[in-house]
């Protein structure tokens, strides 16, 4: 079931950057992460549905385009909305575990 009036309007009012702004990006991804949340939760129970997993899938992939948008025109907003929101940001987490080569005489490869 899509997000209710109520629940929509109370978004659009948390996340508009004017009085009567609708459709800024940060607003479009607030929408769209309560979207995908719902859809989550019904696919738990509803494995196979597989008309629902593709709209999540592009829903998932206009939130990442509408998420780069914003990182490319302002970092700052960018970062408030990901941290506001809570989304896992794919790049930051493989980045921040990966273990950094290391440059010593064990590593190297002996010339013969």
């Amino acid at each position: 079931m899509a997000a209710g009036t109520e629940v929509k309007g109370k978004l659009i009012a948390e996340y508009r950057r004017a009085e009567k702004d609708t459709g800024s990006p940060e607003v479009q991804i607030a929408l769209s992460n309560t979207r995908i949340r719902e859809l989550t939760e019904h696919l738990k129970t509803h494995a196979k549905d597989h008309h629902s997993r593709r709209g999540l899938l592009l829903l998932v992939g206009k939130q990442r385009r509408l998420l780069n948008y914003l990182k490319d025109t302002d970092i700052e907003r960018y970062r408030a909305l990901v941290g506001k929101l809570g989304i896992r940001v794919a790049g930051r987490a493989r980045l921040a575990g990966r273990a950094q080569p290391t440059t010593g005489p064990e590593t190297e490869t002996p010339v013969t």
